[in-house]
């Protein structure tokens, strides 16, 4: 027990049981809402602290009875048996209620806003973005997620230039945040004759999809232009005066969208400008707060190289975690959760080293 935080334990409890009353007294529509939200939200921490308890609770009376001169032959052979078996639970649960317990990031329960642009690498550049945007969509899709195209920029020989979605569903943040930072790939494009390697590279920005009550524009703040739409955008690109621009004076952000109304636009564009300013306090948070530390997985530096896709080998290696698989195929199918998980991991193992002292 002297490894996890006693006491916010019971504060969580006894939270929990003032939510759970609360809601059974029938109050209005919108308070209901907001006590439903936080109850999910601490009823597995809650289920795992009461089994914690009741694990040590079963520990106590095992040792009692072993330590107990006027225990008979068969109960102590009993008790010794099922120690071993409720030493592993406690300390099982003991793990899962060390991550369960980690610090929240606010952001982890949105919608993301995904964000790919060519690097490097001219047409095959934009031809892997186009890889890296299936790739994600099929992530997403086994993850029951909804992805929508915002704006894209095609390429010349396929692929995108740009391309901007949103990733909406309950937790994408907290799957997607690692993905941000530069995606490196090998492999040799189609039209080259010599067989000849090339390496070109994508950038990916993983933003959590801000809210009204996350960010306020004034609108003294914008400029929004109309203009027409132009361009080889194939079905992304209207030739109407619909195309929308969006300046945000203050930090010279510049968003655009070409969907098919210019109401629509203007509402897109503001999706990507809010989540755009939100991610820019993100960031400056995260820089004051590790001002003396920086943490490898979590720095969301998006001009580090995180990835590399090296195709003649059938591999992608994480240098971030040193993690190398050798099934490229499979992951450009999506099935990434491997990497998500590994990255997940390490970053709550170095919460858990930082948190180590206090408790």
């Amino acid at each position: 027990m002297a490894t996890l935080p006693v006491e916010k334990m019971r504060e969580l409890e006894r939270r929990f049981a003032e939510i759970e009353a609360r809601m059974s007294a029938g109050p209005a529509a919108d308070v209901y809402v907001k006590l439903a939200s936080e109850y999910s939200e601490l009823q597995p921490v809650v289920k795992s602290i009461r089994e914690f308890e009741k694990a040590t609770a079963e520990l106590a009376d095992l040792e009692a009875l072993m330590a107990d001169k006027a225990t008979d032959r068969e109960m102590r052979d009993l008790a010794e048996l099922e120690l071993p078996e409720v030493e592993a639970r406690i300390e099982a649960l003991e793990h899962e209620l060390q991550i369960l317990l980690l610090p929240k990031d606010a952001a982890d329960e949105k919608s993301a806003i995904l964000e790919i642009r060519a690097g490097t690498g001219g047409s095959e550049a934009a031809l892997f973005a186009g890889d890296l945007y299936r790739m994600y969509e099929r992530f997403a899709s086994a993850h029951g997620w909804k992805v929508e195209t915002l704006s894209a920029s095609e390429g010349e020989a396929g692929g995108f230039k740009e391309i901007i979605a949103t990733v909406s569903g309950r937790g994408v943040f907290s799957k997607m945040k690692f993905e941000s930072g530069v995606h490196r790939v090998q492999r040799v494009p189609e039209t080259e004759a010599s067989g000849r390697i090339h390496t070109s590279a994508a950038t990916v920005a993983v933003l959590p999809e801000a809210e009204d009550i996350d960010i306020e524009i004034k609108p003294d703040d914008i400029r929004i232009d109309t203009m027409r739409a132009s361009g080889a955008g194939g079905q992304h690109v209207n030739t109407t005066d619909s195309a929308v621009r969006i300046t945000h004076l203050p930090t010279g952000l510049i968003v655009t969208s070409s969907e098919k109304s210019q109401h629509q636009n203007r509402a897109k564009a503001m999706q990507v400008l809010r989540s755009r300013l939100l991610d820019i306090q993100r960031q400056k948070a995260d820089s004051e707060r590790s001002a003396d530390r920086k943490s490898q997985v979590g720095s969301g530096d998006r001009s580090e190289r995180i990835r590399t896709y090296n195709f003649p080998q059938g591999r992608v290696t994480d240098h971030r975690i040193n993690l190398t698989l050798y099934k490229l195929d499979k992951v450009m199918e999506g099935e990434i959760d491997e990497l998500v998980d590994a990255l997940i991991s390490d970053y709550q193992a170095g919460q858990l080293a930082q948190l180590g002292e206090q408790y």
